[in-house]
């Protein structure tokens, strides 16, 4: 009897495991923004796909230029949403105390825009190769305040970056409106371009509403 319900046990774990792998793999590629949206993503999604954020902090273009092929890995992926910007429109110093070296006044901006721009052209071309459905989110809102960054500098960044999205047929989702609103009220703090784990989960819909669609089309 034992060894009959060992066996049951065992059959029901492989069972289970076989309609995991089938479920539809979703990559979302970003920085620390989408870390702290990606669980609620998760958990919204976890009964109809396989949701996966990228190892670490994608940061800039530079880092998705450097590290696109190892977040992809061998995966078939469905659907991609990603984001890059919030660290590309970022000023740094090397002398500067505050974490990550940030200084608008005396540092020098990671990528301009137009910089950016051409980056995220190319992370577009490698990631159309990929076959899954892309979707842009726009870059998240930047406060008064913030140390290496100048407040609305995401609207230059979006425009470009919109212009790619439209140049290449990407689905955009509008994170970066969605964004402002949900800081006024789940800002991690003053000038913080962070949001509490409420501000988190309220973006985490409009990733997941984007996702879904595509998720259907397939």
């Amino acid at each position: 009897m034992k060894n009959k319900l060992s066996l049951i046990v065992i059959l029901c774990a492989i069972l289970v495991g076989f309609v995991q792998d089938k479920r539809p793999n979703v990559l979302i590629i970003g920085d620390s923004i989408s870390i702290g949206y990606t669980p609620f993503v998760k958990l919204a999604l976890e009964d109809r796909a396989n949701v996966v954020h990228n190892e670490g902090n994608a940061q800039h273009t530079g880092t998705g230029l450097e590290k696109l092929d190892e977040y992809l890995g061998d995966t078939k992926w469905d659907v991609i949403h990603f984001n890059w910007g919030l660290w590309d429109l970022c000023y740094r110093h090397p002398d500067s105390k505050k974490v990550g070296n940030r200084d608008k006044i005396k540092g020098t901006v990671t990528y301009t825009p137009e910089e950016y721009r051409a980056n995220l052209e190319t992370l577009v071309i490698r990631l159309q190769k990929t076959g899954a459905k892309l979707i842009f989110a726009t870059t998240s809102y930047v406060p008064e305040g913030e140390a290496g960054r100048f407040a609305n500098a995401e609207k230059i960044y979006n425009r470009e970056a919109l212009a790619v999205m439209k140049k290449y047929g990407i689905t955009v989702n509008p994170l970066g409106k969605i964004s402002k609103k949900v800081h006024k009220k789940h800002a991690a703090g003053p000038g913080n371009v962070h949001y509490t784990k409420e501000g988190s989960e309220l973006l985490s819909k409009s990733v997941v509403k984007y996702i879904e669609k595509d998720l259907i089309a397939n």
